[in-house]
């Protein structure tokens, strides 16, 4: 997996995140079981769902520009449906967001609580403004002090993705593009404006 993690690229972003500590016995031999009935992650489904259909939409878009507002119109109206879903599902939506370095391979971040080395970790994060659900497992790889100097997080944990999805990951993926496209296009900005 380590080799695997410097494949991705690194964001430093703010993100709702819980993590549980859980035993090598918890941990579910396949994601996919662990989400057949999991309502935290319906907008991940959703959002794969409609990249699985981009290409016909593009195609109907050529042909009829009409119609392709219309499902694109219908597309946000089922968006709208499954984040009111996760919002009455989602212990994450009323914490404050965290300051996290996020990639598709793992995070880092500073919390309350020690971990040591080799805890096994139940992860969900909250991605926003998608409202992207990602539940993945993890192993603590690092324990540090926090640079910060935040007393109420001291330590400092990273962790490596053992068990996420390919949908969650791919999510992931396209949520640090997208955030790296907003920094870049800020930092233009500012750099135009001196």
């Amino acid at each position: 997996m380590t080799d695997e993690r410097r494949e991705f690229f690194r964001i430093d972003d703010a993100i709702q995140v819980s993590y549980t500590v859980i035993q090598a016995a918890d941990l579910p031999a396949s994601i996919d079981d662990r989400l057949q009935d999991d309502r935290f992650s319906v907008m991940t489904r959703m959002q794969a769902i409609s990249q699985h259909l981009s290409a016909p939409l593009h195609r109907i878009e050529q042909r009829d520009p009409d119609v392709a507002d219309y499902l694109k119109a219908l597309d946000e109206k089922i968006n709208l449906l499954g984040q009111s879903f996760l919002a009455e599902e989602s212990e994450l939506l009323g914490q404050p967001s965290r300051s996290v370095n996020l990639s598709a391979g793992g995070l880092a971040m500073d919390i309350a609580d020690p971990l040591e080395l080799g805890d096994l970790v139940e992860i969900k994060l909250l991605l926003l403004p998608s409202y992207t659900g990602v539940l993945a497992y993890g192993e603590v790889v690092g324990v540090d002090a926090s640079q910060d100097g935040d007393a109420g997080y001291p330590h400092h944990v990273r962790i490596n993705f053992s068990l996420i999805r390919n949908s969650d990951q791919d999510a992931l993926i396209r949520h640090i593009m997208r955030r790296q496209g907003e920094m870049l296009r800020q930092r233009r900005e500012q750099q135009e404006l001196t």
